[in-house]
């Protein structure tokens, strides 16, 4: 049981959050009670899983050095020894044979954009994440390529804003992961990863400000749109920007004033201000779209 709990942690399930953006383009386009649509989107949400479990391994595999110097990161499966490396490297090309045969198998246009993402992250693992700016980009076309993906299996069109508001929305998440190896630095005396080296409190603090008000301005953009008011024959969707701002304001909250960013998948999980601002947007919206 206890190689399994650590098989588990190594997969990094509880990332796998991440890959609900698969289900963003269904959502923003009415389908979301579209059965046939569903079923496919799940097992492609499956696939994406299973390939991005890869790539969290290989990513560990070559960090094991830095991450046994972390205060956090010396857990993780790898870096502490509860799974050896020959193992993780096994389960590494099982995870990736497995998800790029399912997704060649689903969709031949997903296959290639789930390679896409395979090879940027594993590019990535392997020196790009070094290169300052040019790293934060690729985590952020990431998100994108879960969303086109998505988009793609459900055989529904996706807005050019969302495809906007998703990779302003990765870029203030992959700063605010930035931060907190900054902060996990300042406060335990650790030297900087490389993919947190080139940046510094000040540059951070005020990007992620930046692109708050851009994404609030993106969102509202969206919705007053007249594509998407003429899809969702519906001009009442602006009044739902009231859970962005507010959602917003408190991960800036969060960081900036109790200093305390963390892992943004963290903070869902455990901030119930947030939680209840994820859900009221969630609803508002959907009750829009779907019943108003």
């Amino acid at each position: 049981m206890t190689k399994l709990i650590a098989i588990v942690k190594l997969m990094r399930v509880h990332q796998w959050i991440k890959n609900l953006f698969l289900f963003i383009p269904l959502f923003f386009a009415g389908e979301l009670f579209n059965e046939d649509k569903l079923v496919v989107v799940v097992m492609a949400f499956l696939i994406f899983s299973v390939s991005a479990s890869a790539v969290y391994i290989i990513n560990d595999a070559r960090d094991i050095e830095e991450d046994r110097n972390h205060p956090e990161k010396k857990y993780r499966p790898l870096a502490s020894g509860a799974i050896s490396l020959q193992f993780g490297y096994g389960l590494f090309f099982i995870l990736l044979l497995t998800g790029v045969s399912f997704a060649y198998w689903l969709d031949t246009i997903f296959f290639s954009v789930l390679l896409s993402y395979l090879l940027l992250n594993l590019a990535y693992s392997f020196g790009l994440k070094k290169v300052p700016i040019l790293d934060l980009l690729i985590v952020s076309i990431g998100f994108v390529l879960r969303v086109i993906s998505g988009g793609f299996v459900a055989d529904v069109l996706i807005s050019q804003w969302l495809i906007v508001m998703v990779f302003l929305l990765s870029l203030f998440i992959v700063l605010a992961k930035r931060r907190d190896d900054l902060v996990q630095a300042e406060s335990n005396g650790l030297s900087l990863r490389d993919s947190s080296k080139n940046y510094n409190m000040e540059f951070i603090n005020s990007v992620l400000t930046m692109l708050s008000g851009i994404i609030v301005v993106a969102y509202i953009m969206y919705c007053l749109s007249e594509d998407t008011i003429a899809r969702f024959t519906t001009d009442k969707l602006y009044l739902t920007s009231i859970f962005v701002v507010t959602g917003i304001l408190r991960y800036l909250q969060i960081a900036l004033v109790e200093n305390n960013s963390g892992y943004p998948t963290r903070i869902i999980f455990t901030d119930r201000f947030i939680q209840i601002t994820l859900a009221a947007w969630a609803l508002s919206f959907f009750f829009i779209i779907y019943y108003a």
